[in-house]
């Protein structure tokens, strides 16, 4: 019936995403425990990722069902860009896969206004001592967070370099080159691996304090916060062409790519203790699999002729283990696309469950792997 696995996967992912549209409407999926999506407001750093989804296939069916549910998530997202206590550094993901995707698909004018105001506050957010974009704002248990920046953040990024090519003004583009120059002298390590969490003095930009954020430990390496870290040093390098951005690009994901060989999918964090006391924290996490794989098929795209099979064979070597072995094609009741995702173990929280964003990183790598060429970020 199908030319190949990436067909049978589109297929399946088209029907489920179809079948989720009329469950799940215009509302904003996080974590799937119990084969039902749970929702989260509007403001989650998440809230993108659903008409990320619906756009991707957009794309593919031009299904006005899943056009209108898109937009009207991006609607009920517009009152926070006037709530500047309620956005963060996640503008990026949230304004991207919303607004910036829709403008990139339908030129419209709205969307394109709220993609270009979403990078004005981001911009906003750069501290100039430490040449980082500020993670989160104030909350409880932890009343300063002014220094604090997360790996994350690199995949905000995009829409600072869109902005700049878009109204022809460099500023944007230099805060994003600023803080990429920051997270290669302060992040990645040298065999490959990423610190999740940096805490700087935001007045006088000197690093306070290293931490394992949602890794095992201060040292370990948080599968996700890898895969964070390939896709977006790629992307970042793709805008800038910055040959230090692609070096580090690909030493990240050579440490991805060792760490995930032979396995069905990544661990949530690579170095999670080996003995057997400890293998309560052996949790899989398929959305680190899923974002990695996505940048790898794009640093396929950036490398000499030599490395392109590398990169190109691991993406879709990882997305192949995903559908095969976690997808949920066979389960009409489960809304998630693919099983086996970590939200975030220190908290307990979401373990060996469907996540949005391994889902929408999963859907966006079997779109490429079939020959889509347009990327939102």
């Amino acid at each position: 019936m199908y030319n190949s696995w990436k067909e049978e996967a589109w297929a399946f992912i088209e029907e489920k995403t179809k079948l989720n549209n009329e469950r799940i409407g215009s509302n904003f999926p996080h974590s799937a425990p119990n084969k039902k999506y749970q929702l989260e407001n509007e403001q989650w750093w998440t809230a993108g990722f659903w008409p990320g989804i619906l756009w991707r296939v957009y794309l593919e069916n031009k299904d006005e069902k899943l056009r209108k549910n898109a937009e009207s998530c991006e609607e009920k997202m517009n009152h926070l860009l006037s709530d500047t206590e309620a956005i963060d550094h996640d503008l990026g993901f949230m304004w991207t896969l919303s607004s910036l995707a829709n403008y990139k698909i339908t030129q419209s004018k709205q969307a394109r206004k709220r993609a270009l105001l979403a990078a004005n506050l981001l911009m906003a957010r750069f501290n100039s001592k430490g040449n980082y974009i500020r993670a989160w704002n104030a909350w409880s248990g932890r009343k300063d967070n002014s220094g604090v920046v997360i790996i994350d953040c690199l995949m905000n990024l995009p829409i600072l370099y869109w902005a700049s090519e878009e109204i022809g003004d460099a500023r944007f583009k230099q805060v994003a080159e600023k803080h990429v120059e920051m997270v290669l002298n302060h992040f990645i390590r040298p065999d490959g691996s990423v610190q999740h969490m940096v805490i700087f003095d935001s007045s006088t930009g000197e690093v306070i304090e290293k931490c394992g954020g949602q890794g095992f430990a201060e040292n370990s390496a948080w599968a996700r916060g890898c895969a964070w870290a390939v896709y977006g040093l790629t992307l970042s390098y793709k805008y800038t062409k910055n040959e230090e951005i692609l070096d580090a690009a690909k030493k990240t994901a050579h440490y991805f790519i060792a760490n995930v060989k032979g396995e069905k999918y990544p661990v949530w964090d690579f170095r999670v203790p080996e003995d057997t006391e400890a293998k309560k924290y052996k949790y899989p996490d398929s959305s680190a699999g899923a974002i990695a794989a996505c940048g790898l098929l794009l640093l396929s795209e950036c490398v000499k002729d030599v490395e392109k099979a590398l990169y190109l064979n691991a993406g879709e070597g990882i997305l192949k283990n995903l559908y095969f072995e976690c997808g949920t094609m066979n389960n009409i009741e489960e809304e998630g696309l693919i099983k086996h995702g970590t939200g975030h173990f220190p908290e307990q929280k979401n373990l060996d469950v469907p996540l949005i964003y391994g889902d929408y990183f999963f859907v966006e790598g079997i779109s490429i792997l079939k020959g889509e060429k347009l990327l939102f970020w």
